[in-house]
């Protein structure tokens, strides 16, 4: 009852119940990814492209696509990674979960989450000062 009542409020914790829905009516499954995010493809869109879409395991999280299928989602590919021996390139870099607001997060000297001062400001930069 749970997972039904968050496929219906919530659009973050995988499917809605429309997503499900237009899965079940319109889409057959192309491929998985190693994080369990399940790819689909459906109808030709008004520019005569096949629809594409994710259905994410868990948080929805865009930047949780490793590459190859990222291209295949952008249609700079029209062979999924399921069906080819795709090897990601070297510079390619593997997932990784974005930090902002945790642990992990950028906070330069002087932020509030990190003790100390900001670095004066140097350059052609003059404050404005009112009555000048």
């Amino acid at each position: 009852m749970a997972k039904l009542l968050l496929q219906i409020f919530t659009w973050w914790n995988g499917q809605t119940i429309g997503t499900r829905f237009f899965t079940w009516r319109k889409g057959t499954k192309v491929g998985e990814d190693e994080f369990g995010n399940v790819y689909y493809e459906g109808p030709k869109t008004t520019w005569g492209e096949p629809r594409r879409w994710v259905i994410y395991n868990g948080y929805a999280e865009a930047s949780a696509i490793p590459p190859g299928w990222h291209g295949w989602m952008h249609y700079r590919t029209n062979t999924p990674p399921s069906k080819e021996n795709y090897v990601a390139r070297d510079w390619q870099k593997p997932h990784r979960a974005n930090p902002t607001g945790g642990p992990n997060a950028y906070r330069p000297a002087g932020s509030l989450a990190v003790p100390g001062e900001r670095p004066r400001v140097t350059g052609d930069y003059d404050a404005w000062t009112p009555g000048n």
